[in-house]
Parts: C-alpha cells; sequence; structure tokens
C-alpha cells in the first residue's frame, strides 16, 4: 500500500505581488524551487496564514534570487503583497520507505531568504 506524504514545504513565504490576469499559478524564486525539491509546473497547496484561505494551483519558476513570491490568476484575490504563505506538495511513498522519509522544508525570513531547512 503507498501513502501520500509531505514531499516539500516552503513555511513563512511573504508574497511580494500579484497578477489577477495571468492566467494561473504561483510564481516562486527559482533558487527556492531548487533547495526544497520542487519543480516547474508541480501541484502544489497554498496556505494563506493571514486571512486562512487555502488553495491548489501550480508552480511557474520565477527569476533565481529574487525571493519572489507572485500570486497569479484568480488566487490573486486570495492574497496580497506582504501576507506569509505556507507552501506544500505531496507525494506518493510504500509504507517501507515512508518510516525514513524526510520531507525537504525550508523556512524563510525577512526578503524571503532561506532562515533554516529540514531534511536537505
Amino acid at each position: 500500500m503507498d501513502v501520500f506524504l509531505l514531499k516539500s514545504k516552503i513555511h513563512r513565504a511573504t508574497v511580494t505581488g500579484g497578477d489577477v490576469n495571468y492566467e494561473g499559478s504561483l510564481t516562486i524564486s527559482g533558487d527556492l524551487m531548487d533547495k526544497c525539491g520542487l519543480h516547474e509546473y508541480e501541484k502544489i497547496l497554498c496556505g494563506n496564514m493571514a486571512n486562512g484561505h487555502r488553495w491548489e494551483t501550480y508552480v511557474i519558476r520565477g527569476k533565481r534570487g529574487t525571493g519572489e513570491i507572485i500570486l497569479n490568476g484568480a488566487v490573486a484575490h486570495l492574497g496580497k503583497k506582504g501576507d506569509v504563505l505556507t507552501i506544500m506538495s505531496y507525494t506518493t511513498a510504500s509504507e517501507k520507505k515512508a518510516k525514513k522519509w524526510k520531507p525537504r522544508v525550508i523556512v524563510l525570513g525577512k526578503g524571503n531568504k532561506i532562515v533554516n531547512t529540514r531534511g536537505i
């Protein structure tokens, strides 16, 4: 039997902008994606710590080193610049592999700079 597990997590990501006219998705700075193992177009679950909204979308790679976290399309209505998000992706694993599983987690601080990592 397979189980669903947390694969990647960006905790305390500060929204840097939004574009309601874009087709959809969440733009994430490429270096942050690489550090926690997110892939472009990967499905993610986002939680806005400022207002409690949660939504699913997919990732678009932003420019490396910019710290950008941009709400695109309809989800731009679910948050604003300065809101803090938790961004998560999931995977499946066998029960045997799940017993030793460690997700790749990054915690961000001011300017969306990495202040802590786990499982990396």
